[in-house]
């Protein structure tokens, strides 16, 4: 392109220079300090967007230096500097959130955002230009339908990952017009951002029906379908949780690839893929029973009080974790119409919040290795680590002696013809839990423990030696 000296490029922000939209970013940060943020955000959308985007600013505290840039627009403006000509970026987001993502990237000549009363999109944001620069004193690059209004008083048009509508809507004011297309489209990250993976943490639905060996049409379709619901539920959980972690999984090595958090899905699309993915799940749950749908809503609002406020609490956040995943099984007990035995309980409650542990031990162990004391959005330090080590070790073994005391009881002496065999799963499991806490304190474990086990060849081997032992008791 031939660019000449005092040519201005005027930059939109949300879309464009950004791999998301400051908007909804705010929102999510502000909703993760105040569970109040949506019905204050409605009252301050009453005196209209710039008021919205105000109040938000105010309440949010957003790292501009890890959000998501494109990369691919950052060179073309400094390309277009390199060549002699000015850039100012122009937002309808906030006024402070437009300086100070200036002030980091240094790439701009000048910034211009919204106000507390005037909203700078559309028509307005035209008018401003052409106040500013110029009636066709311009180029303006932008992606979204909104800026045909500022297209049609430019001189040139550049788009960034339009839609197809929008481009030739774009190319049809006659202008001289260049795409830029700098994201591939695709539904790949919106199958990740559900984490499907994670859905075999709810395979303890079916736990009930197996541990007291009911094998029938029926109750493997109820566990089936609570699977199903409880899946579908649990991946609208994880969707919220990204938007209200995005700053602390930007902050991760690893974390800050997520979809949400790197830019690859829009924050917008999230809060309506997670209404989606509840309201199916919900009623599923509903057909199945009233008790189930009463089951899943008890651990979805568990599940959101976790997020927002019970995951910084120490040790608190451990044994929400570890109800959690016991809760899944008393799903699975629910739906079948199965009663849970005490000792099974009392098994699952310890072994659980062993793992739960293991999983905050895996954390700790991270930020040791990447030089962090305090963990981001946590109760936790560096310096907790070896009393978390205890508590996963400790818990573990308790639940194993539960089991081990389980073995002598008359119900396992009904459903078993050689009870003893089960002593085989004793053994195997303290042998299993040490080596996941040993693991994780070598810096091993980067998932959460149930998917790294069933990822884990020695893990497998173990459960493969487990039933072995469960199937021997019955058989032999």
């Amino acid at each position: 392109m031939v660019i000449f000296k005092n040519e201005i490029l005027v930059v939109d922000l949300d879309g464009t220079l950004l791999k998301s939209d400051i908007l909804h970013e705010s929102f999510w940060c502000a909703f993760r300090k105040n569970w109040q943020t949506p019905f204050l955000s409605a009252n301050a959308l009453r005196r209209g967007k710039a008021a919205l985007k105000a109040y938000l600013q105010s309440e949010a505290d957003i790292d501009v230096v890890s959000l998501p840039y494109d990369e691919v627009v950052i060179e073309y403006i400094r390309t277009h500097r390199a060549q002699g000509g000015r850039t100012a970026l122009v937002t309808a987001s906030n006024q402070i959130f437009a300086k100070e993502i200036a002030e980091h990237l240094q790439i701009f000549d000048e910034a211009h955002g919204s106000g507390a009363a005037h909203n700078l999109k559309g028509s307005n944001k035209a008018n401003f230009l052409v106040e500013h620069f110029g009636h066709g004193g311009f180029c303006y690059m932008g992606d979204a339908a909104a800026d045909l209004s500022v297209w049609r008083v430019s001189n040139k048009v550049v788009t960034v990952n339009s839609t197809p509508s929008v481009r030739l809507q774009a190319e049809a004011l006659g202008k001289p017009v260049e795409h830029l297309e700098t994201t591939a489209k695709s539904l790949r990250p919106y199958i990740k951002a559900l984490r499907p993976h994670q859905w075999l943490k709810n395979v303890l639905i079916f736990l009930p029906m197996l541990a007291a060996h009911e094998f029938n049409v029926s109750t493997a379709m109820s566990s089936l379908l609570a699977f199903i619901a409880f899946s579908l539920v649990a991946s609208s959980v994880y969707v919220l949780n990204d938007l209200l972690d995005l700053d602390a999984d930007r902050a991760h090595p690893r974390k800050r690839l997520r979809p949400f958090a790197s830019g690859s899905v829009p924050i917008a699309h999230g809060g309506f893929l997670a209404l989606a993915l509840l309201a199916a799940g919900m009623l599923l749950a509903a057909l199945l029973s009233w008790m189930s749908l009463l089951t899943l809503a008890a651990y979805y609002v568990l599940t959101k009080l976790y997020s927002l406020y019970l995951k910084r609490k120490i040790i608190l956040d451990i044994c929400v974790l570890a109800l959690l995943y016991t809760m899944r099984i008393v799903a699975g007990g629910v739906v079948t119409g199965i009663e849970l035995s005490l000792w099974l309980l009392a098994f699952l409650i310890f072994f659980f919040f062993s793992l739960a542990a293991v999983k905050r031990q895996t954390e700790l162990v991270d930020m040791a290795e990447r030089g962090i004391l305090t963990a981001k959005g946590r109760g936790y330090q560096v310096e907790d680590l070896p009393i978390i080590s205890m508590v996963g070790l400790a818990a573990g073994y308790i639940s194993v002696l539960v089991m081990a005391l389980y073995l002598n009881s008359s119900a396992v002496r009904e459903l078993y013809a050689v009870p003893n065999a089960l002593w085989g799963i004793c053994c195997v499991l303290l042998y299993w839990l040490t080596r996941m806490v040993l693991l994780t304190h070598r810096g091993f474990m980067h998932d959460d423990p149930i998917v790294f086990a069933l990822k884990d060849r020695v893990s497998q081997g173990s459960f493969l030696l487990m039933l072995g032992f469960a199937i021997a008791g019955v058989l032999l």
